[in-house]
């Protein structure tokens, strides 16, 4: 375990948004030290979709920090709250999964979870372990602690509730569910985004009615998308996933506005705060080029989710693609088997959308005309055009700056 108490609140707290109670955690981080005794960090996963983008990451890296400092990560995969869904910022009641769709999403969770956490130092259990144990008295008990008018605190509930909107009384549990999970854990520190922050502190009441000493709560904030304005989303399209490939990932990342770079690197990096802040200096006094740190950034990220090598690998095709103008050397194929094809001539439209660069005929068509489609490097123009088999196989299809597809013809 690291020794030194400055080097581990200074790690600990940089990116944080809040820290209930921050004198209360030097507190236990200085006892921890002093009894070499790991404190149990815990965080929780809700498998309510099958994949997970760099915002989700944003917490998981604070856990990992947690890790390479000699404290004990608990991941709580939410099985068993899975079947409520976190009503956090929602209007409506979440559509219920089942059993099987949960248990699925789990597993792929983990897989993601575990390119940013040290699957040898988590301690990995699933909530229904406890929760589905309690009987109706238990859960009679759990609600007698808390109010409506607590739970009305919340801003969620609280909206709905001045507009009208409905509230179903297994929406008020979820908290609840969250909260016991850290008494049956006797959780130290419980880590989440800013929208977690009541379900957070909820866990603090539970455990002091349970007489444990009641955790931290730390939230960390939303991470930004890569078009620098709105919180980084799969629906708007300004994400980053974690099961991309290492091109598009560094291709992405040189995309992100400067001004949201640093908050990359405190989140989602695996710098410290000392080489952050050295970062941010030379980047200020002009000592240091945004787009040379912005590299170092997306390698960074690669070497946690894949490796070194596929990070390097990954900014000579960059270099490839925008300094020299060239092909990469791995290109993704599209196989079109003639033995179950009918067709003789291709239409570039739908070779576009067959290989998943655009997706749809009408998005094809308007690429083509924009100007975003290359052939082996030839601009086209005419959204109308079509190519023997000999004049496509072995070419690569190029949309925009990053995204190509080699065609390979099986007969």
């Amino acid at each position: 375990m690291e020794k030194d108490l400055k080097k581990q609140m200074d790690t600990l707290l940089m990116g944080t948004e809040d820290v209930l109670i921050k004198k209360d955690f030097k507190i236990i981080l200085e006892k921890s030290i002093a009894e070499n005794n790991p404190l149990k960090v815990k965080m929780g996963l809700d498998p309510t979709s099958p994949d997970i983008h760099l915002g989700h990451t944003v917490v998981l890296n604070k856990l990992r920090q947690f890790q390479n400092l000699g404290h004990t990560a608990i991941l709580i995969i939410g099985d068993y709250t899975a079947r409520i869904g976190d009503p956090s910022g929602r209007s409506t009641l979440r559509p219920k999964l089942s059993a099987g769709v949960i248990e699925k999403n789990a597993e792929t969770y983990m897989k993601q979870a575990f390119k940013i956490l040290d699957s040898k130092r988590t301690e990995v259990v699933r909530n229904s372990k406890w929760l589905k144990t309690l009987k109706f008295e238990d859960i009679l008990n759990l609600t007698s602690r808390f109010t409506v008018a607590r739970m009305l605190e919340r801003d969620d509930f609280k909206k709905r509730f001045k507009g009208n909107l409905p509230i179903a009384i297994m929406e008020f549990l979820y908290p609840i569910m969250q909260a016991y999970d850290s008494v049956a854990v006797k959780a130290d520190v419980e880590l989440g985004g800013t929208d977690q922050r009541f379900n957070l502190l909820m866990g603090r009441e539970l455990q002091k009615e349970f007489l444990q000493r009641p955790q931290i709560a730390i939230t960390m904030p939303i991470l930004v998308g890569i078009d620098g304005v709105e919180k980084m989303s799969k629906s708007l399209g300004n994400y980053i996933g974690v099961k991309e490939p290492p091109g598009e990932i560094f291709g992405k990342i040189m995309s992100i506005p400067d001004g949201i770079m640093i908050d990359y690197f405190k989140l989602i990096s695996a710098l410290d705060c000392k080489e952050i802040k050295e970062i941010e200096s030379n980047i200020r006094k002009q000592k240091l080029n945004p787009s040379i740190a912005k590299r170092k950034l997306a390698k960074i990220i690669i070497e946690n989710l894949y490796d070194g090598k596929k990070a390097l690998e990954a900014e000579e095709d960059f270099n490839l693609v925008f300094k020299k103008k060239g092909i990469p050397d791995n290109v993704e194929e599209y196989i079109i088997n003639m033995d179950k094809s009918k067709e003789k001539k291709f239409y570039l439209v739908k070779l576009l959308v067959a290989s998943k660069l655009a997706g749809s005929n009408s998005e094809a068509r308007r690429l083509i005309k924009q100007g975003g489609v290359r052939v082996n490097d030839k601009k086209i123009n005419d959204p109308d055009i079509e190519f023997e088999i000999d004049d496509i196989n072995e070419k690569v299809i190029q949309r925009g700056k990053r995204h190509f597809r080699k065609i390979r013809i099986i007969r």
